[in-house]
Order: structure tokens, then C-alpha cells, then sequence
């Protein structure tokens, strides 16, 4: 049954914040697949209490420390969830705690977890792999695979400089450790100097908050001070590719990977460069999206997910945002996400391995089979 021997026989334990729906989904999956229900560790008794212990036969899954106060507070200095600073010392705060978890069998391998909230770093190990990627002005592939971006974006004057040097007239320039395209600013410049950003950023009294109206900025001086603020909390630069578009609006995909394999699938569409749901972005119609690429376009589609998620070996389920080109045969990776999962009530796809299952009903399933445990990292007391 793999490394581990049965996994069925294993204790389950989730460090996680307890009244999360994230939890409460994962545990209630347990439950119905057969298991006992998970030991809850929560993040802030990690976090105050200086780490936590699993016995050698726990196995060990980690969720999303986000949507707490007192969390936010520990890890970013602030417990507003708007406010989009503070990501560095997030990074930081969360990297340290993942690394004070001590024993049990993991499921989410802790240098891997670094590298995945380091959009910089991740985007330089999925090129140094092969997987096709938006170019970046500020080192790429050119990255050993456990360091940071070789060029370091300072402020607005740089960013346009590296524009110029690269020929990107247009990127997405966002925080090295946001998520939910917090800080994401999408711009375009054109000839004569003119610009326009599009981002859910805003300014309030020198502080920058996210906000769930999408605009456009046309003065330079304004997005100047965007960039300059966003800069020193650190920046992943990327071209921003042309995308496939459903019924008037661009495409991208969120394909959920476990065990190595496609299973799960979501069209998020939006007439804005950023497709996330709270930014006015709809769920599309996964049926016209596979019409669309056709068979080997639908296959090449996942086979890209599946190439980003094999970079990381030792992480159960990864999500994998995937860019397709207009034709539906080519595709970018734009981001590789550890907690990418929370897809409620969607079914598996059907050709996959958790046809009919959801995203945590598919993971349990791959722990049964004990597929997804056979490499896994086994932390030591």
C-alpha cells in the first residue's frame, strides 16, 4: 500500500483555523469516507504556542491560515483584510510556523510551501522545468530553483525600465505573496506615453486597500505611487499573455491536481484582466470551454496542469491557474496555488480519477489508495 502501509488505518490531523469552512468541509469529507474524524490544531496555538507534535502515525494536512483576525494579526501585523501590505512579513511569520511542526506524515512538504508563496520563486522553478510560463523581465528561468527573482523590482521607475529593456508593453505586476489578485495591477502602456492600470487597489491615507470594485487609473502619477508602494513588499512581474475568450469574455482556468492528476475544473470569466469571482468575474461553461479546445486541446490543457504540479512532488493537491491562447492550443501556467482546492460542491471531472467525488473527497480518496503517500515527506520527531 506504499511507504506508509495503509493509510485507511492512519489518524488524520488538519492545522487549520477550526471554524473554517475549509475545516469543516475537509473534516465532514473525512467522516463520510470512512475516516475518524481529524485532530483540529489550530493556527493560533501554533503560532503562540511555538509550533505543534504528531505521532508518527498522523497524517498531517495543512490549510489556509487566512480569514481569522487574530491570525492576520500574528502573521501580517493587521487583522484588517482589505489592507494589501504586509505580505513580506506574512511570508515570513508563515514559512517559520510551518516549520514548527514536528513528526507525522505530511502532506504538504514545508521547502515546497515556500517556493509556492513566492509567486517569483514558483514562476522560476515551473520554467527551469519545462512548463510554459508568461515571461518575466526580472530573471525567470535564469533563477536557481531555491532562490528569489534575479532582479529585484525597486519602484515605478525601474518597472517601466524593464519594460522597455524586455519589449513587455504589457504586464501584470503583482505582490511576490498576495493571493485573490490582492495588489494585482494589470497595465498596458502605448506609444506617446500613454498608460492605463487596471486594479482593485486603493489608496487611503497612504495605505493600500483592496477593494472589490475593479477601476481603471490613466495618470502616471497615481500608478507611480501604486508601484512604488507595492514594491518594497516585494514583486512578481509577468507578460500579460492575450487569453482565449466564452461568450464576449477571457477565460482562464483553475484546475485542481491531486495525487498528479487533473481532477477537478473551473472556467472563471470576466470582461476585466483579472478573473477572480469577487472582482465581478462568473463561472463559465466548463461543457463550451472542452467544445472549444476540442479533444487534444481539452488533453494538452491538462497535461500542462499535471507537468506544474509534478514540480512539486511532496504537496498532495495543488490548484493551477492556466492561461489558454486564443485557439485553445497553447497554455500558461500563471500561478500554482497549496490551497487551491476550496471548489464547493463541484464534481470531479469525469474522465479523471475522482469522477463524481469533490475537491476533498477526491484527496481522501487518493490517501485510501495510498498513491498520493507514496513519496510524501515523513517528518521526523
Amino acid at each position: 500500500m506504499g511507504e506508509y502501509g495503509d493509510v485507511r488505518g492512519l489518524r488524520l490531523a488538519v492545522v487549520g483555523n477550526p471554524d473554517n469552512r475549509r475545516v469543516r468541509l475537509f473534516a465532514q469529507a473525512a467522516v463520510g469516507a470512512g475516516f475518524a474524524a481529524p485532530r483540529i490544531v489550530p493556527w493560533l496555538d501554533v503560532l503562540r504556542g511555538g509550533g505543534a507534535d504528531f505521532a508518527p502515525g498522523e497524517v498531517v494536512r495543512l490549510d489556509s491560515p487566512g480569514e481569522h483576525p487574530e491570525v492576520d494579526r500574528l502573521l501580517r501585523g493587521t487583522d484588517d483584510p482589505t489592507r494589501v501590505e504586509g505580505g513580506a512579513r506574512w511570508y515570513s511569520g508563515f514559512t517559520a510556523a510551518v516549520r514548527t511542526l514536528r513528526g507525522g506524515v505530511r502532506l504538504d512538504d514545508p521547502d515546497e510551501l515556500a517556493v509556492l508563496f513566492d509567486k517569483r520563486r514558483c514562476h522560476a522553478v515551473l520554467e527551469r522545468a519545462g512548463v510554459p510560463v508568461p515571461q518575466s523581465p526580472t530573471g525567470g528561468g535564469a533563477v536557481a530553483a531555491v532562490a528569489v527573482a534575479a532582479v529585484a523590482v525597486r519602484g515605478w521607475a525601474h518597472l517601466r525600465e524593464l519594460m522597455r529593456e524586455h519589449g513587455m508593453p504589457r504586464v501584470f505586476v503583482k505582490p511576490a505573496h498576495g493571493s485573490s489578485a490582492s495588489g494585482v495591477v494589470a497595465l498596458e502602456t502605448a506609444g506617446g506615453g500613454r498608460l492605463r492600470a487596471t486594479t482593485s487597489v486603493e489608496s487611503v491615507g497612504g495605505r493600500l486597500f483592496n477593494s472589490l470594485r475593479v477601476r481603471r487609473i490613466g495618470a502616471e502619477a497615481e500608478v507611480a505611487a501604486l508601484v512604488d508602494a507595492l514594491a518594497p513588499d516585494g514583486l512578481h512581474v509577468e507578460r500579460w499573455l492575450p487569453k482565449a475568450s466564452v461568450d464576449g469574455r477571457v477565460v482562464d482556468l483553475r484546475v485542481l491536481v491531486v495525487a498528479g492528476r487533473a481532477t477537478h475544473a473551473v472556467v472563471r470569466g470576466s470582461r476585466w484582466p483579472m478573473t477572480n469571482l469577487h472582482l465581478g468575474g462568473v463561472r463559465g461553461d466548463l461543457a463550451a470551454v472542452r467544445a472549444a479546445a476540442g479533444p487534444a486541446g481539452w488533453g494538452a490543457a491538462l497535461r500542462v496542469c499535471e507537468q506544474a504540479a509534478a514540480c512539486f512532488p511532496g504537496t498532495l493537491a495543488v490548484g493551477v491557474d492556466l492561461l489558454p491562447a486564443p485557439g485553445w492550443r497553447d497554455f500558461a501556467v500563471a500561478e500554482v496555488n497549496a490551497f487551491g482546492d476550496l471548489l464547493p460542491r463541484l464534481a470531479g471531472l469525469p474522465e479523471g480519477p475522482a469522477a463524481g467525488l469533490d475537491t476533498y473527497q477526491a484527496q481522501l480518496a487518493a490517501l485510501s489508495s495510498a498513491r498520493a503517500v507514496r513519496g510524501q515527506r515523513h517528518a521526523s520527531l
